[in-house]
């Protein structure tokens, strides 16, 4: 399994040069499983570089798309997805399963015509919607598993193991502690990604933030770091970074939690 990010900011992209080590793209990573397949998390702005790679590499026939929710930062990018462009291509669309919804296929809503120029019917790709209403199910030589997340108007997670035992799990816009009633326990949720190659962590906030920002479905470094203990990842990646926070800020963040 090849692990590529694109994107881990959160909420806004930022283009400064303050930003340019931890980039300013919104959430975006693309997974190359062990039989050649691919597939990648939401649809921030860095799918536009993802695209770019893919085109550059030799255009594959398809790839899956797996959405963890509608919010803008984490669709922005769809748009401007090159292969999209190509009619020989084909999108995989992997249903969102939002907060008190059944589950939909998002592209006709980023694709109306109204928020993109381009609709959906004017489209040279092919657009599949997979069924895959199931927590669990197959794609290429991976298995995966989908829980649901602590977010404003619902988020889901994903934990994909392949073939070869490389496993990573997309915890993206997640609140592990929030005010009110829990969709899913931190408990549940480390339990879900227990011993996962890779767990992608939100921690948009400083513990002092959380005060400010509670109920708005982002985690803290601190608490994204306690549910790594928990999970025991081989790596944690922390994630979904605040617009604001720039290089030097993240960096030092980086070397306060090395040890």
């Amino acid at each position: 399994m090849l692990v590529t990010i694109y994107g881990a900011r959160g909420s806004f992209p930022s283009a400064q040069h303050s930003m340019m080590r931890y980039g300013g793209n919104t959430t975006c990573v693309a997974l190359q499983l062990v039989d050649g397949t691919h597939m990648f998390f939401d649809a921030g702005t860095g799918l536009r570089n993802y695209g770019k790679d893919l085109l550059r590499a030799g255009l594959p026939d398809r790839a899956h798309f797996l959405l963890s929710h509608l919010h803008h930062d984490h669709v922005f990018g769809m748009p401007f997805f090159e292969p999209v462009y190509r009619p020989d291509f084909e999108l995989v669309v992997h249903r969102v399963h939002p907060a008190d919804e059944p589950p939909f296929n998002p592209i006709p809503r980023i694709f109306d015509g109204v928020q993109t120029p381009v609709p959906l019917h004017d489209l040279p790709c092919r657009v599949t919607v997979a069924a895959d209403e199931a927590p669990s199910f197959t794609i290429g030589s991976a298995q995966v598993r989908r829980i649901a997340l602590n977010h404003p108007g619902g988020c889901t997670g994903f934990r994909v193991d392949d073939a070869d035992g490389g496993s990573f799990t997309f915890f993206t816009d997640n609140e592990l502690h929030p005010p009110g009633p829990t969709t899913s326990t931190a408990e549940e949720q480390a339990e879900f990604a227990k011993g996962t190659g890779v767990l992608f962590h939100d921690a948009q906030y400083l513990s002092p933030e959380m005060a400010q920002h509670a109920g708005w479905g982002h985690s803290s470094v601190d608490q994204a770091l306690a549910q790594g203990k928990a999970a025991r990842p081989a790596l944690l990646l922390l994630t979904h970074h605040d617009p604001d926070r720039n290089d030097a800020a993240l960096g030092a963040i980086g070397e306060e939690v090395a040890d």
